[in-house]
């Protein structure tokens, strides 16, 4: 995780601390900053009159170009920022978590009627299946065991050992639920985040210069590829319906879910060469291909916000509502019925923690945008 990123997870939980009146553990256990700039920190975001100031300043402002000058000045790689510099950051993280002051503000003046009734419904968590090459089923998650030859798991995650098949490799199948994420490491030693409703294929072993291949069935996945000069010059390739991605040896996030028609590529490190009924395409770190009819087209895009949810945040800018209840839907395991069809393309900018709970995200949505809803069962109601 990048210090960006860190900050911006320090920002909404120091800044949900202190609206609880809970100490600010995130804070205080930060070594991103010294003790005087968490003094400096906590003293701003504690003073009655520098928040009302600032709260009133934050409604003036264009909240799109506010966003994309935010975006322009965090262009500069902050994770490689001298430590001297970081005392900068605190500034940084006093004007985000008034974001989340004036949202929670907004909250407590205009409530939301939201009916809740059984079961409650929850933040998703780290839960797998896994299918062997002989059909058995496992499952994986919180407080389970599973070890067998050459893999291992605590429940948290999944790792496998490389041992060079002596007769044809074995594929297994790791699917993830709605309401899910999990991590695997691979027989070559390339790391794979999942998000929910997810399926990979993937050999068990691996041969040194043999073509390493994958297979992300549907769903996200972010890959930490282990590079190619490790095993004798052997690809790495992840296939999906429609595409090949060709690596050598970076880090990238595919995302191609059933119920969406465009199979998104977004690279964050190195280089990747994609191939399909369409030319060849090769992508440069910050770009992000669309594959979508046979077509594809590619052009920069913010990376925080495509991989955010890897390291357990929803980092929303300028997102139709719909676009964001799909997301919701997949961590919480909920559905959504817009009875308003007007607001399902109102957009939303945001960055959450995916630990909140799911009336809270949707109070923060629809009270900056003026939107009514309800939660029946496990169904979320826009009026």
């Amino acid at each position: 995780m990048s210090i960006f990123e860190k900050i911006l997870k320090i920002s909404s939980q120091t800044a949900s601390s202190i609206l609880k009146r809970e100490k600010p553990e995130a804070m205080n256990d930060s070594d991103l900053f010294t003790d005087s700039d968490k003094q400096y920190i906590l003293e701003h975001l504690t003073d009655e009159k520098l928040l009302k100031k600032r709260s009133a300043l934050l409604q003036q402002i264009n909240k799109k170009e506010g966003w994309e000058a935010i975006q322009n000045k965090i262009e500069v790689p902050v994770r490689k920022l001298p430590i001297w510099k970081y005392a900068a950051a605190a500034a940084v993280i006093v004007f985000v978590s008034t974001i989340y002051f004036y949202k929670n503000d907004v909250n407590e003046k205009q409530p939301i009627k939201a009916v809740l009734t059984q079961p409650v419904i929850k933040p998703g968590t780290d839960k797998a299946i896994l299918v062997l090459a002989n059909g058995q089923q496992v499952a994986l998650g919180k407080g389970s065991q599973y070890s067998s030859k050459g893999v291992h798991s605590n429940g948290t995650e999944i790792i496998y050992n490389n041992e060079t098949a002596k007769t044809a490799i074995a594929y297994n199948y790791l699917t993830i639920p709605r309401g899910g994420q999990f991590f695997i490491k691979l027989a070559d030693g390339t790391k794979v985040w999942l998000n929910s409703e997810s399926k990979l294929k993937f050999p068990v072993s691996f041969e040194d210069g043999e073509p390493r291949q994958v297979e992300l069935v549907y769903g996200e996945a972010y890959f930490d590829v282990s590079p190619s000069t490790a095993h004798k010059g052997s690809h790495f390739n992840v296939v999906t319906k429609n595409q090949n991605v060709e690596v050598l040896g970076t880090e990238f996030n595919i995302k191609a879910y059933q119920d969406t028609p465009a199979i998104f590529t977004t690279l964050v490190e190195g280089k990747v060469n994609l191939s399909g009924s369409f030319d060849n395409t090769i992508l440069k770190p910050g770009y992000q291909s669309v594959l979508e009819n046979n077509r594809i087209r590619v052009a920069a895009v913010d990376v925080f916000n495509e991989v955010s949810w890897k390291d357990g945040t929803f980092s929303f800018q300028e997102m139709p509502l719909k676009e964001i209840m799909k997301v919701l839907e997949r961590w919480y395991d909920i559905k959504t019925v817009f009875k308003n069809k007007a607001v399902e393309n109102r957009t939303f900018n945001g960055i959450l923690d995916k630990d909140q709970k799911i009336e809270e995200i949707l109070n923060i949505i629809s009270n900056t945008n003026n939107i009514a809803y309800e939660i029946n069962q496990k169904t979320v109601i826009f009026k």
